[in-house]
Order: C-alpha cells, then sequence, then structure tokens
C-alpha cells in the first residue's frame, strides 16, 4: 500500500493505475468502477472524461451516494484522430485516474494530495514540475505558492480558455490547475513555454468546480464545491518509464510489437513512416476492443461510425506496413490481454469482439484494394485536388470515410473537397427523400403567428377516447383561416384532443371532429411545437374557429396500435435475452396494421433465433403481464434500469412502461394495459437495412388474422392451381422449379448447338495474313457460353490463327470473345489482354487465359466500332 514514505517508485502502467487508486482509498476515497464508453447521458457519443457519470451530480440533477470517489475511466476521444501515431501522446483511447470531491474537501485538499502523489509517491523531483493556475484565480496561486512552496515563477497564470472549466453555455464552472513534468529543466525558467510539448507534458489537471453562471454571464458561488481532476495513466507512465512518448510504454508497445512482428518487421529498425503505422495500430486496437466490449456496434452512425472508422484505419495501416492478408484479430488478442485483469469484460465479449473484428475487416478487405486502384487512378489525373464527387464514389462504392480520403490524399500532399463531397451527400439524402413528401407547415409563418395567440394542445389521450374540444386554429395548405366547408382538406389545432399525434415511431390516430351539422374525418395526427395538427378533410357542414367539437378516436385503430407497440418493447427484451444483451434500438415505425423494429446488431440472426424470440414474446404475452405507467424525474428511471433510445430527447421528468419482470422503457407512446391484450405476435421478416443495422418487421394483435387471412388464401389458390392439397404445396414446386431448370439447361444446349451451327457458317469469311488465319465477327443474340464455344469451334476448325467473335445476347450488354492460336500466342498477342482492352471501347472490360477469354459491355452502339478496331489491331500485329 503506498504512503508518502514510499520508498521505491513505481514504473509499470498497471502499478501505476494502483497506486493512484489505492492513495486515494487510503484518504476515505470509495474505489467505483470505470463507467461504460457507452454514456448514460444521451446527449454524449462515447465518454470522454472521467467526470462523465458524475456530471448529473455536478449539474445537481442527483444526490451522490458518496462524499469523495476515485475511479481509472476508460475514455474515447476522436477529435484529434489526425495527430494520432505522429505526435508523442495524442490517443483515441486513454485511461483517466481521478479523484472527485461532492461538497467535501475543495483547493487546499486537493492540491496537497496531488503534489504528494506527484512528489512523494511517484517520487517526481520538484523542481522538474510546473504549475498553472486561471490568471484570476489568486487562491490556488497562493496555496501553491505558501502552502506547497513551488516558486512563483514556476507558477503560470493562465487565460480562460486554457484554464477554466464549463459545463456549457449555463451551469457549474470553475478555474483549474495543472500540472506540467519538464522533461528539460536545463534549459532554464526563462520565458516558460507551456504550449512546447517537447519539452513540457500535463499530467494532471484539477478543477475547482465553485460557480454557477447563468444565462447572462454572472457568476455565482455555489452552496457545495466540488472537485474534479484528471491524471493521465499514459502521460504518466511515460514520465516514469522514462520513454520518448507514451506509444513506447507497456500500456501499448507490446500491442506494437505484436503488429509488427506479423509484418516481419523490428520496431526498432523502422523508418519514422512505418512508427506512424504500427503508433495508430496501437492506439486504435485498444479503442475499438473495448468499445466492442461495452456493445458498440459496427454501422454508418454515430459511434458506430466511429468504430467503424477506427477499425478501417487500423487495416490500411496494416496495408501500409506489408500486412496483405487479416491480421486485427491476433494484434486485438494482445489487447484483451493486457487488459482482462483490469477490465474482465473485454475477455468476457472476446467472441462478440473478435467476431464483429473479423467481420468489418473482411468487409473492409474486399473494397480496399479496388478502392485503392480507383484512388490512385484519381490521383494521377488530378494533382491538386480530389474532387467532392470522387471522394464521394470512394465513399458510397468503396467504404472510404472522408477522413480516410483526406489522410490519404494528405500523404500525397493534396487537399480534398470537402464542400463539392458534402453536395454530393447532399444530393444522395434528397434521394432518399423523393418518395416522402411532407408538408412544412411553419414555414409561412402561420403557427408562429399562432404561438402568440393560442394555447398548447393538452394531451388526454392516455386516459380519455372522446374530448369535447375547442376549435382554436383552422391552417387550409399551411395558411390560418377562420372557416373551411365540406370537400376542404384542413389543419386543426384545438385546445385538447385524445389523438395522439405522431412521435416516438407510432403513428397518430384516426377518427372524426364533430359538432352542431359539421363532421371532420381525422387521416392523421403530427406535433408541431406545442400544437397537434389534425389533418383530416371536412365531410359535412363548415367549421369555424372557436367551435366546440366532440372528438373522438377509432379505437379500433387505437387498439391496433397499442399490440404493436407493446409488442415492439417485448420484441427489444426477447432480442436482449436471446441474442445478445447489447442490441439496442436504431429506430421503430408503430402502425395500426404492422410494426418495424430496427436494431443495432453486426450480424444476421439464425432462424432458429427468429423463431425463439417470436416464441419468447408469444410467452409472455400469454402469461399476461400487466403494465405500469409512472412519470418519474429521468435520473429515477436510468436508477431503475429503464432503457432509452439514443439521440432521443427527454425532458427532466420521463414517462416509463413498465411490464415487471419483462421489460421497462422511456416511452411516450400508447399501450395495452396487460400483454395478454395482444393476442398474438408473428415476426414477418428478419433483414439487414444497413451496415450493422438489422430489422425485425411483424404483427401483433387483430393485425395477426389480417396477415394469416391474406396467407391463408395464397395458399388455397395455388392448392387449386396445382391441384394438390395444401401441405404438398411446396413439393410441388419444388418438382417444378427442378423442371424448369432441367428445361432451361436443354434450351443453353440448343443455343449453343445453334451457335456452332452458325459459326460454321463464318469460316469461309476468314483472312489470311502472315500465314495466320483471322476472324473477326458478330453472331447477334447469342448468349455469352455460346459465343465462347462457338469461337473455340472456330479456331480449332482454323488452325493457327485469331478468332474475335462479339455479339449482344440482350439489351444494352455486350458479350465479346478471344480465342488464340499458340502461333498467335507467339507473337506476343494474348486473349485476355487484348480482348480487355477492345472491351473498353464498349465500356467494359474483362481478361481470361492468353489463348482464350471473355469479356462485357454496357455500350452496345459501340460494338461494330469495337470489332473494327479488334480486327485491324489483330492485321497489324501479325503482318
Amino acid at each position: 500500500m503506498p504512503t508518502s514514505q514510499s520508498q521505491s517508485v513505481v514504473t509499470r502502467g498497471a502499478d501505476i493505475r494502483k497506486t493512484f487508486l489505492e492513495f486515494y482509498a487510503e484518504r476515505q476515497h470509495k474505489i467505483l468502477p470505470s463507467a461504460s464508453l457507452v454514456p448514460e447521458d444521451p446527449t454524449v457519443l462515447l465518454t470522454i472524461a472521467g467526470m462523465l457519470q458524475f456530471k448529473s451530480i455536478f449539474l445537481g440533477q442527483r444526490q451522490a451516494e458518496v462524499d469523495r470517489a476515485t475511479t481509472s475511466q476508460k475514455c474515447i476521444r476522436t477529435n484529434d484522430i489526425e495527430n494520432v501515431g505522429r505526435t508523442a501522446r495524442h490517443h483515441t483511447f486513454f485511461e483517466m485516474l481521478g479523484n472527485f470531491s461532492f461538497g467535501d474537501y475543495f483547493k487546499e485538499q486537493a492540491i496537497a494530495w496531488a503534489w504528494e502523489l506527484s512528489t512523494e509517491v511517484f517520487q517526481l523531483p520538484a523542481e522538474r514540475l510546473v504549475v498553472s493556475v486561471f490568471r484570476e484565480d489568486d487562491e490556488a496561486f497562493a496555496i501553491w505558492r505558501d502552502q506547497i512552496g513551488v516558486p512563483p515563477h514556476r507558477i503560470l497564470r493562465m487565460d480562460e480558455e486554457d484554464n477554466f472549466w464549463t459545463s456549457g453555455p449555463t451551469g457549474p464552472c470553475g478555474p483549474c490547475s495543472e500540472i506540467y513534468y519538464d522533461f528539460h529543466p536545463e534549459l532554464g525558467d526563462d520565458e516558460i513555454d507551456l504550449e512546447d510539448d517537447s519539452r513540457f507534458i500535463e499530467f494532471y489537471n484539477l478543477v475547482f468546480m465553485q460557480y454557477n453562471r447563468d444565462a447572462e454571464g454572472n457568476l455565482t458561488p455555489l452552496q457545495k464545491q466540488n472537485i474534479d481532476t484528471g491524471l493521465g495513466l499514459e502521460r504518466m507512465a511515460q514520465i516514469l518509464q522514462k520513454k520518448p512518448n507514451n506509444y513506447e510504454t507497456d500500456l501499448i508497445f507490446p500491442i506494437i510489437e505484436t503488429a509488427a512482428k506479423i509484418a516481419g518487421l523490428d520496431y526498432a529498425q523502422c523508418d519514422e513512416t512505418t512508427k506512424v503505422s504500427l503508433k495508430v495500430i496501437g492506439d486504435h486496437v485498444r479503442a475499438v476492443v473495448h468499445m466492442i466490449a461495452d456493445g458498440i456496434a459496427a454501422s454508418n452512425v454515430g459511434r458506430g461510425y466511429i468504430l467503424r472508422r477506427l477499425i478501417r484505419r487500423v487495416v490500411r495501416h496494416g496495408r501500409l506496413i506489408g500486412i496483405d492478408g487479416a491480421f486485427v484479430n491476433q494484434v486485438a488478442e494482445t489487447a484483451i490481454a493486457m487488459s482482462e485483469d483490469v477490465y474482465p469484460n473485454v475477455r468476457d465479449r472476446e467472441t462478440a469482439i473478435k467476431g464483429e473484428l473479423e467481420r468489418e475487416e473482411a468487409r473492409f478487405l474486399e473494397t480496399l484494394e479496388r478502392g485503392e486502384k480507383l484512388l490512385a487512378e484519381i490521383l494521377a489525373k488530378q494533382p491538386q485536388q480530389i474532387s467532392g464527387a470522387d471522394a464521394f464514389v470512394l465513399y458510397d462504392t468503396y467504404g472510404f470515410p472522408l477522413e480516410l480520403t483526406q489522410e490519404i490524399a494528405e500523404e500525397q500532399g493534396l487537399t480534398v473537397d470537402v464542400t463539392g463531397f458534402e453536395a454530393e451527400m447532399e444530393q444522395q439524402r434528397q434521394r432518399s427523400k423523393d418518395a416522402h413528401e411532407t408538408i412544412d407547415l411553419t414555414a409561412q409563418g402561420s403557427l408562429d403567428a399562432l404561438a402568440q395567440s393560442v394555447h398548447s394542445t393538452a394531451f388526454l389521450g392516455y386516459t380519455d377516447p372522446v374530448s369535447t374540444s375547442k376549435v382554436e386554429a383552422i391552417l387550409v395548405a399551411g395558411i390560418a383561416q377562420n372557416a373551411a366547408e365540406a370537400g376542404t382538406e384542413v389543419q386543426i389545432v384545438m385546445d385538447q384532443t385524445p389523438f395522439y399525434a405522431e412521435s416516438g415511431g407510432q403513428i397518430g390516430d384516426r377518427g372524426y371532429l364533430s359538432g352542431d351539422n359539421v363532421v371532420i374525418r381525422v387521416e392523421d395526427v403530427q406535433k408541431e411545437s406545442d400544437f397537434f395538427l389534425h389533418l383530416g378533410r371536412v365531410e359535412r357542414g363548415t367549421v369555424q374557429v372557436g367551435d366546440q367539437v366532440t372528438a373522438q378516436i377509432d379505437r379500433a385503430c387505437r387498439r391496433r396500435a397499442m399490440a404493436n407497440h407493446t409488442a415492439t418493447h417485448l420484441l427489444q427484451a426477447a432480442l436482449k435475452k436471446i441474442v445478445d444483451d447489447t442490441i439496442s434500438q436504431a429506430g421503430s415505425l408503430v402502425a395500426f396494421d404492422r410494426m418495424r423494429f430496427d436494431f443495432n446488431c453486426p450480424r444476421a440472426l439464425t432462424a432458429e433465433e427468429v423463431q425463439q424470440v417470436e416464441e419468447q414474446v408469444n410467452t409472455w404475452i400469454a402469461e399476461g403481464h400487466g403494465a405500469t405507467v409512472e412519470e418519474m424525474p429521468i435520473e429515477e428511471a436510468k436508477q431503475r434500469g429503464a432503457i432509452a433510445m439514443f439521440g432521443e430527447k427527454y425532458g427532466a421528468e420521463v414517462r416509463v412502461i413498465d411490464f415487471p419482470g419483462v421489460s421497462m422503457e422511456l416511452c411516450g407512446g400508447t399501450h395495452v394495459s396487460n400483454t395478454a391484450e395482444i393476442g398474438l405476435f408473428k415476426i414477418i421478416s428478419e433483414t439487414g437495412v444497413a451496415s450493422g443495422i438489422r430489422r425485425i418487421e411483424g404483427v401483433a394483435g387483430p393485425a395477426v388474422l389480417d396477415y394469416l387471412n391474406v396467407r391463408d388464401t395464397v395458399v388455397r389458390d395455388l392448392s387449386e392451381r396445382f391441384k394438390v392439397k395444401p401441405e404438398e404445396v411446396p413439393d410441388r414446386i419444388t418438382s417444378l422449379q427442378t423442371e424448369l431448370k432441367s428445361s432451361q439447361k436443354e434450351l443453353e444446349a440448343l443455343k449453343s448447338e445453334l451457335a456452332v451451327v452458325k459459326s460454321d457458317q463464318l469460316v469461309d469469311d476468314a483472312e489470311t495474313v502472315g500465314g495466320l488465319k483471322v476472324l473477326v465477327a458478330e453472331m447477334p443474340g447469342v448468349a455469352p457460353d455460346a459465343l465462347k464455344t462457338a469461337a473455340e469451334r472456330l479456331q480449332q476448325k482454323l488452325g493457327e490463327g485469331a478468332v474475335v467473335l462479339g455479339s449482344v445476347p440482350e439489351e444494352g450488354k455486350v458479350s465479346l470473345v478471344a480465342a488464340f492460336s499458340p502461333k498467335v500466342i507467339e507473337q506476343k498477342l494474348q486473349a485476355g489482354k487484348f480482348i480487355g482492352a477492345i472491351a473498353k471501347l464498349c465500356g467494359g472490360g474483362g481478361g481470361g487465359r492468353p489463348n482464350l477469354a471473355q469479356a462485357g459491355g454496357r455500350d452496345a452502339s459501340k460494338l461494330p466500332e469495337a470489332l473494327t478496331t479488334a480486327k485491324q489491331q489483330l492485321l497489324d500485329a501479325l503482318g
């Protein structure tokens, strides 16, 4: 147990971590585990600092369970990813050692302990330490000078941007004080520049949280002052192990050595460029191992995109140092072995980690070579800048993130047209929205104007299917009107409503508004700001602003929506239980006739898993689990284990839907009061919709009967057509497929025979040049295989010579074949290279063996020109 009387200094990374935690544990700090890299706070993508798990305490949103805490927190930051491997201490993954006080001790004690730990436990020479404080923090300056004894000229006052911590524009904030290690004290104390990272390294940061900042920027002292500190484990390891950079410490270097061994390299003998690649691999592999261990799956959005980008950088830098095949899992094993004692979940999740890495590496390797070839062609033709269009092709077709293209371009001294790339991305987004037409009612200012005079809509629909409501506003084509008559498409705003407005994946209710001689059919309900817009059509009479109407939802539709919505909650719970407990929602749709649930998962579910998930949901339905619906503070909901969807905005108070023992989620939608009300659940399909994102579509409640009725009708029809029993339909279809395949083979054989017959008629068209026969001809409508057979037969009939045949077997496609005899090949002509070049004239390509090769093209109009060129080239080469 380390004390202030420690005689030997620790140097191993693991010992530094242990020593720090035990030092503060001796001083009544509770050692708490590292939080997940996936933070509880849905507004933050990844855990970027040790204080993040305590943010709600610092913001006053929850009460601390202890007065003092200490942690070793794993963190991910990618804002400086381009510096990884190039500087001595930039990382994506790092560990932050921290000690925290929640309204207990403050500056004096935090400074004293930081100094004691640094100089007496870790035995850093005091004369090598420099301290910074906020320029206005005279209190901290005095403590360092008078109580600790740091010479005033080695206490530097810094500006707000460097030494003042804030939680945002408003809220808790306070000055910082940092401790720097001086690698070159021999340079003296004159004009100390802490920005010189070749001389100084900041290893300990103390945040004194003592103010609250309001919207006007005024600072008010906090009733409870807090301490938030961070000591960089990798940085302290560099100092104590006397290494030139963080990468060569025992926290990272074994991973680098593993990568170097796979590449057949000796790190010490490598040039600087190769060392950079090895450092990138060492850093990124640590990051991805811990990200996957904490449940992150690769995708094209959010934290999944960061994971994918890091894995692809590892693969590419492996290629740069000469590794051709898959290697990431070998390096990952070293990272897992190094971490498992402190973070056991990396070994527990070993199968998931290696499976994800294997899939992502294989996926990227499939496209990397082609993408690199295209990029090489782009670089060759554009010596100054890669266009936005080309960068987008690399991204969209070959999976090159923009940042990777920028990195490669930078290596060549080039830039990328980012603006053009973003324009291409926007065009793609627009194309994807072509079938999804929306109306922006606020663009014309109508709702903004209404907000000044109309109260927000009160929602009664959780308990009341009918209400008496007052028409507050009528919009026609987005413009406010005083009245609307029969036949008019309208948007109605009322003071209160039982209609659910589309949100959280659940579509809006249907129903009717009725009053004196007026009926409005409501087809949809949308929410704009605090207004519920009832979209529909005036069926009878005239509706006016101020009218009292009876608002009544379609109860049958509502019951269907409730069944499907509750089914999505049960489905997520079943997926977590049966497939992977790290699965999380990535989107959903709850309609009256179906439901759709998107979730993060790196692989397709097996048929057995799909069946098990469906059976589990139906078991919970049959068991009749009652729902408990409560509103509570969001922190309480999270502490109870309620699931929140990442990316959703939640207020301080949230609605929790709990089916005890089965599912608990934050949700504003409508649900059944007991799972038995659903009746039945059926999975229709399980598919992939994006990399790392799977989709299950299904039906629940009355919609199941609709689904089964349609299938029953189809089966009955097939049974009648095939004159067999329903259960015999699959066998009959298999039999027909077999017959069809046999007929197709016979047809292809006949086509080949016909092509051979046709080809025999071309023999007399061959020309003789240099003692060799040359035949170039078009055979209209002949399929590729038959064309190949014909070319081989013709070449055999002609003897020594060259045959080139072309055809357009189907609209828009070109087929080409070349067959060369041995003496033609002796003339340095090869069928593969020759026909590949000819195919380019038709917008295609191809190749094959020197004696026989096939190619294809996309522009059939160019075939005559291509054949003419082929003939002339053969005559010139053989003449």
